[in-house]
């Protein structure tokens, strides 16, 4: 659970259970709140106009991680229990949360094709376990994408398919759960950008599980999350920054990667580790200056790191603000541009 959990309630009713698409909306049809770091100033908008908040030599730095169906029924005993997936360790182990039952190591696990996997140790925190795979390589995805379903919560009404679950641009399969806050983007929008004179930078941060069940979220200081940033993009976001021109990330996870990978002086050097890094009030940005993101539950670390973009008491009137206008939560939902204006 977050240190320091803002206190607010979000109704029922503002939590989006779907997708635009099946509401009969375009997925860029989300309403944006647009936070001023500075004044502590918001508006509201529509994303549509994004651009209109954007300058010719800003960098918007995107997660082009993809989101796979990390969700797989099995059996222990007899009894059906729910396996999800949170963090690949390596060849054939995963860090996975089961629902339903209370294991220890060295129990087995049965999946359909009569596949098998056994618990071969603790995870980073309860209620983590270690589980290890029989397949591997290619045959471990072909049974998950053929067996799997994506992750979904109490607030979504029922499994929607995993092409959903997508951004435009995602094109390295990895996260357990999506990379929201650049889900509403569209090819035209990105295009229409480009031509304005916006850069596009990408790197890969693979999402592990952000809610546990039972009221239990992830431990913020002790998060373990794999992330790649491309050469490419280090000589964009570096030629920026030494320019004076504002890096903008999309989503709290590209935030984490870029800071997990710069050193005091913001120069980005580690550029393919596990991000073990908590960012909240206390952490001093060196690489990132905007954030384009969704709204949080008071519970959720994702809302300490905004804390790290403007103070406590600015945040808490522009989310009261949402609140009162309306505004949906989580992945399905409307974004929040926090920038200087």
């Amino acid at each position: 659970m977050s240190k320091a959990a803002m206190k607010f309630h979000v109704p029922e009713h503002l939590h989006a259970s779907s997708p635009a698409e099946h509401n009969g909306s375009s997925r860029n049809d989300v309403r944006m709140m647009v936070l001023d770091r500075l004044t502590g100033e918001y508006k509201h908008d529509r994303f549509p106009e994004i651009s209109s908040y954007l300058r010719k030599g800003d960098v918007l730095v995107f997660n082009q991680s993809r989101t796979i169906p990390a969700r797989l029924t099995a059996f222990y005993k007899q009894k059906k229990i729910e396996v999800r997936l949170a963090r690949k360790i390596k060849e054939t182990v995963w860090e996975v949360l089961i629902v339903g039952a209370s294991l220890s190591r060295g129990d087995r696990v049965q999946f359909a094709d009569s596949h098998e996997a056994q618990i071969v140790g603790t995870g980073s925190e309860t209620p983590l376990v270690q589980l290890s795979f029989e397949l591997k390589g290619l045959a471990f995805w072909e049974f998950v994408f053929k067996y799997g379903t994506p992750i979904y919560y109490e607030y979504i009404q029922e499994p929607w398919p995993l092409a959903d679950y997508q951004t435009v641009y995602s094109c390295s399969p990895g996260s357990v759960e999506m990379t929201s806050a650049g889900r509403a983007f569209t090819w035209k929008q990105l295009a229409e950008l480009e031509k304005k004179g916006v850069e596009t930078a990408f790197l890969t941060l693979h999402t592990s599980l952000s809610y546990y069940s039972n009221n239990q979220w992830p431990n913020p200081s002790y998060h373990p999350e794999a992330y790649v940033i491309p050469e490419k993009t280090k000589f964009l976001v570096q030629q920026a920054k030494r320019e004076g021109r504002r890096i903008i990330a999309v989503g709290t996870t590209v935030v984490r990667a870029l800071e997990s990978a710069a050193d005091v002086t913001g120069e980005l050097k580690n550029l393919k580790d596990l991000s073990y890094l908590y960012v909240d009030e206390k952490h001093s940005l060196s690489v990132v200056d905007g954030l384009l993101t969704g709204f949080h539950e008071p519970e959720a670390s994702h809302l300490d790191l905004l804390k790290a973009f403007i103070n406590e008491e600015q945040l808490m009137t522009a989310y009261q603000s949402a609140i009162s206008m309306g505004y949906k939560w989580h992945e399905f939902g409307d974004v929040n541009l926090i920038l200087e204006q």
